[in-house]
């Protein structure tokens, strides 16, 4: 089911949407040929932004293209394969976000509470088994929310267990509980760290390398926080339709579809804002200059 809306606003529409997508690209990119190229960033922590950093861009090269779409047609929910799609993609993307969030929560988790311990704990053995879990995790449960879906829509009554999947435990497991374990991990991590700052005594080394481990947890929690911002509204609506069964306008849903959607384009800035090294290796890449040599053991400040 489509609508037909005036061209000019159409045309603001997809230049404004094209931007959108065309900055969480670049952005994107960036952050992933730093992480590959450059040495000095080959690190556990870096590799879970790395696939990180592939889901936002999948975001803005599948699912704004998508959305584009389906906004400035005005297609109703549910009602056109191209929305299915777009919803399935959609939630694989999201879902692998917050699961890789989730990962990276609990290795700054054992790089500021157990940091004897953390090189042995989480090192890149352990990141790609995260890696991997994360992923096939989100695609099982996209794949079971649309099988609960289709079921649900052949059935007139006695659909039950298809909706308690289709509209209650796939946000459970998709956003609620992982938000809720990262949100226990990171006040540990807080408290653990305030603990730090007041018993530091030790060498200048040991001092610098706590305030290191403290400032990339409050970078990583930071990402969280803004994902967190973008993606809740969405998943509160889910939640009170769910409990009042009442419905708000295309435009609003949409506008909630693209404020989530828009975290895909704000991680990489948040790395630029808090990252010395990361700034270092953009400029390289946008100057042009790893072409002209190797500039793969380049010390970034």
């Amino acid at each position: 089911m489509k609508t037909s809306t005036p061209s000019t606003v159409c045309v603001l529409l997809y230049v404004f949407l094209g931007s959108l997508s065309a900055v969480t690209i670049c952005g994107n990119l960036l952050v992933i040929i730093s992480i590959i190229y450059f040495k000095q960033l080959h690190t556990p922590t870096n590799s879970l932004i790395l696939s990180l950093a592939v889901a936002d861009l999948l975001v803005g090269l599948v699912v704004f293209p998508f959305n584009m779409e389906l906004s400035a047609t005005s297609c109703l929910f549910f009602e056109d394969v191209l929305c299915k799609v777009r919803d399935s993609i959609d939630g694989t993307l999201s879902t692998a976000s917050i699961l890789h969030l989730c990962c990276i929560s609990i290795d700054r988790y054992y790089a500021v509470c157990h940091p004897l311990t953390y090189r042995t704990k989480i090192n890149f053995h352990v990141v790609v088994i995260m890696i991997v879990v994360s992923w096939s995790f989100s695609l099982l449960v996209v794949f079971g929310f649309l099988i609960a879906g289709i079921n649900l829509e052949k059935c007139k009554q006695n659909c039950f267990i298809d909706a308690l999947l289709a509209n209650i435990l796939g946000p459970i497991f998709s956003f609620y509980l992982p938000v809720i374990l990262m949100l226990c991990i990171y006040l540990k991590i807080f408290l653990v760290a305030q603990r730090q700052v007041r018993s530091i005594q030790g060498t200048k080394s040991g001092a610098t390398a706590s305030k290191t481990e403290r400032k990339s947890t409050k970078t990583l929690a930071t990402v969280m926080g803004v994902f967190l911002m973008c993606w809740s509204p969405l998943f509160l609506y889910f939640f009170f339709l769910v409990l009042n069964h009442t419905s708000v306008s295309f435009a609003v849903i949409e506008s909630l579809n693209w404020l989530a959607l828009s975290n895909s384009m704000l991680n990489p800035f948040i790395y630029a804002f808090f990252y010395s090294w990361f700034r270092s290796a953009f400029r390289l890449i946008i100057s042009g200059k790893i072409f002209q040599g190797d500039f793969s053991n380049s010390k970034l400040h």
